[in-house]
């Protein structure tokens, strides 16, 4: 994965922003203005997800490519190394899962708003 299939796949899901909430080198996404993913534009060498707590663990335990993640909550997010033992295919899953988790803890409301978008 490179930052241009990280940043692609993650502006390809419904009603997904981009911005710099913490530097002009953070790349930021969320849904909703709910933050789902991050990385640095600069050194794409890792990225933040957002993660179930005991699935982050289990991941952690099988990957070495997991970590929790950086600068974040350790129990709600892994830092994902690109170049790693972690299957490309899964890291596609982490991305899915994260936003998956920020979708459906937003308020029914808007839920049903980006929904009518699509």
């Amino acid at each position: 994965m490179n930052i241009e299939d990280f940043r692609d796949y993650c502006l390809n899901k419904r009603s997904v922003t981009e911005d710099f909430p913490f530097d002009e080198k953070t790349l930021v996404f969320k849904v909703a203005g709910k933050m789902f993913a991050l990385t640095d534009i600069d050194n794409f060498e890792s990225f933040n997800v957002k993660c179930d707590p005991e699935l982050a663990l289990e991941m952690r335990d099988r990957y070495n490519a997991v970590k929790a993640g950086y600068h974040m909550n350790k129990k709600h997010w892994n830092t994902i190394t690109v170049l790693s033992d972690l299957p490309e295919s899964e890291m596609y899953k982490a991305i899915d899962h994260s936003y998956d988790l920020v979708y459906n803890k937003l308020p029914k409301k808007i839920r049903e708003e980006i929904e009518k978008e699509s």
